[in-house]
């Protein structure tokens, strides 16, 4: 019997949401927040909670911060940026300090306490949890395909409303793409799926056409959509009530948004409007740092990289790296590598990607490792890691 070699063909999705989306507005209040609390003040503790609904924003949680923030002031500076009318909006505001129990565990780590000092082994983790990073050679960003192309949609919407190339658009809106692969290789655009809040006034036909010239062919300029391409702008017909008026948002609702789209693992903590002295931000930042080194270095062209902690302990419970059967080196050897090169304590981490210094707001829309401004998209210790990995590789030999 004659055997033949057939592709294996698959299609991926990922989504991404504009500024205005409810849950995203929530993201962008809770991070603007804790951009002001560190300005103020560095050692700001803040866990920060977000519920846009019609008419209201909530902001709840814990914060402790030497300065006092006007949080209303924020919200609604938000609001107008994002483009809502801030006088439309009650603002309440429930926060109280970080209890001086996790502040505790904080502020003096396990090891610490138990007479073990180490470097940068004072501060314990914020929480516990597994972190997970991802990187891919598949797209300059080293994110999957199907994530950046939404992401590059909702912008190019957002930036098209606010220079009224597109007129008769508002905030919400959201962009969906599909992408076909063989054997792991992106070949072509399935399908696009794309809605947008609009004026009643506007047609459908005209949302299309101001999409289509003004949107898609520039974001799709070097990955081109073909003639059989499913195109669907609003396919639930008229879009015209939008933004918390018709769906009520909340902080942390679109984590995979914010990350790697779906296409990853995920630990289930959110990211925004929490201090990086919570892992579920700091580690999740560590670990597509250093997913993004192995990639950069040529050891795989996908890898995962996990990270485990425990509240109140400084150094992780638990590291590994998956290179996902594309690895020209053993996931054991990157593992001892990454452990020796990159500091997985909390205090490290804060230092080394300057996480007391960054534009949390940048963060909170289009996604946590879409700019080569954020510090953890840097590769910055690709020659020590290269040095480390080359070292076992010998010892293996």
């Amino acid at each position: 019997m004659r055997r033949y070699d057939v592709m294996s063909k698959r299609y991926l999705t990922a989504e991404s949401v504009c500024a205005g989306h409810p849950d995203k507005l929530c993201d962008i209040i809770a991070d603007s927040i804790l951009e002001a609390c560190l300005r103020k003040d560095k050692a700001s503790r803040v866990a920060c909670e977000v519920m846009a609904t019609k008419g209201k924003i909530i902001v709840a949680g814990e914060i402790s911060c030497s300065e006092k923030v006007n949080i209303r002031d924020i919200v609604k500076n938000v609001l107008k940026d994002v483009g809502y009318n801030p006088l439309k909006f009650l603002i309440y505001v429930y926060v109280h300090n970080q209890s001086v129990d996790i502040a505790a565990g904080v502020n003096t780590a396990l090891e610490a306490r138990n007479g073990i000092n180490e470097q940068y082994g004072s501060i314990g983790a914020g929480d516990q949890g597994t972190m997970y990073g991802y990187a891919t050679k598949e797209t300059r960003e080293m994110l999957p395909l199907p994530l950046v192309l939404s992401h590059r949609i909702v912008k190019r919407l957002d930036d098209c409303r606010k220079g009224k190339l597109i007129k008769g658009t508002f905030p919400d809106g959201k962009a969906q793409v599909t992408v076909e692969y063989e054997d792991d290789t992106p070949v072509r655009i399935k399908t696009i799926v794309i809605s947008v809040q609009h004026d009643k006034n506007k047609t459908l036909e005209e949302l299309k056409a101001g999409i289509l010239n003004n949107v898609l062919w520039q974001c799709f300029e070097d990955f081109p959509f073909d003639d059989e391409t499913e195109l669907l702008i609003n396919p639930s017909g008229q879009f015209v009530l939008g933004g918390p008026a018709a769906d009520t948002g909340l902080t942390g609702r679109k984590i995979m948004v914010d990350t790697y789209g779906g296409l990853a693992s995920h630990g289930g903590g959110a990211l925004s409007g929490k201090d990086p002295t919570k892992v579920d931000r700091s580690g999740a930042y560590m670990a597509r740092y250093i997913a993004k080194h192995i990639v950069w270095c040529g050891y795989a062209k996908r890898c995962e990289v996990s990270i485990s902690y425990a509240i109140g302990k400084a150094n992780p419970v638990a590291f590994s790296v998956n290179t996902l059967g594309t690895g020209i080196v053993s996931d054991e050897i990157l593992t001892l590598a990454a452990q020796e090169i990159f500091n997985l304590r909390p205090a490290a981490i804060i230092e080394k990607l300057r996480l007391r210094n960054v534009i949390y707001s940048d963060t909170a829309v289009y996604g946590h490792f879409n700019s080569c401004l954020f510090p953890w998209e840097d590769v910055n210790k690709y020659s020590e890691f290269r040095k480390a990995v080359e070292k076992y590789v010998d010892r293996e030999d």
